[in-house]
């Protein structure tokens, strides 16, 4: 019997519930407080829980590494790939005027910011993730002195 199956079956419930939290600031980042940054964070707050509660391994077999990866490679391309293609619409870097042009530019500005905050989510939730697998994945090292033989 193992003695923390309270902990893993309330956080099953509870994970998801932050997941959906996180995209619920994400999306009401443009008309409140909260965005990319905040919603990362509690993204990758919910996947360190599942961490912490499951171990390590599980976590990295349930979120591989290689993931992370592409995560923060996408996020970043989000966020710049935005601001690009703002350029070849003959705006400046990141005015989103051009990406729905209409009367009064207020449908540009909404998708531009929604898909720049997707990048800055998408990176601050794998960055998270990618430092607590590098702390998690250290090994202590063991002095002589402190092994019991």
């Amino acid at each position: 019997m193992n003695s923390h199956m309270i902990l893993r079956v309330v956080g099953k419930f509870l994970i998801p519930l932050i997941v959906i939290f996180g995209l619920y600031v994400h999306f009401h980042g443009d008309f409140g407080p909260g965005g990319g940054f905040q919603a990362g964070v509690i993204v990758a707050a919910a996947i360190i829980l599942y961490a912490l509660l499951f171990g390590l391994k599980a976590c990295k077999e349930a979120v591989p590494p290689s993931w992370i990866r592409i995560g923060m490679t996408l996020g970043v391309l989000f966020y710049v790939g935005t601001g690009v293609f703002t350029w070849l619409l003959g705006a400046s870097f990141l005015d989103f005027d051009p990406i729905h042009p209409d009367i009064d530019h207020a449908m540009g500005q909404h998708i531009g910011i929604i898909l720049v905050e997707i990048g800055v989510l998408l990176t601050v939730a794998t960055v998270m993730v990618a430092i607590f697998y590098a702390f998690g994945s250290r090994q202590p090292e063991i002095m002589d002195e402190e092994q019991d033989f």
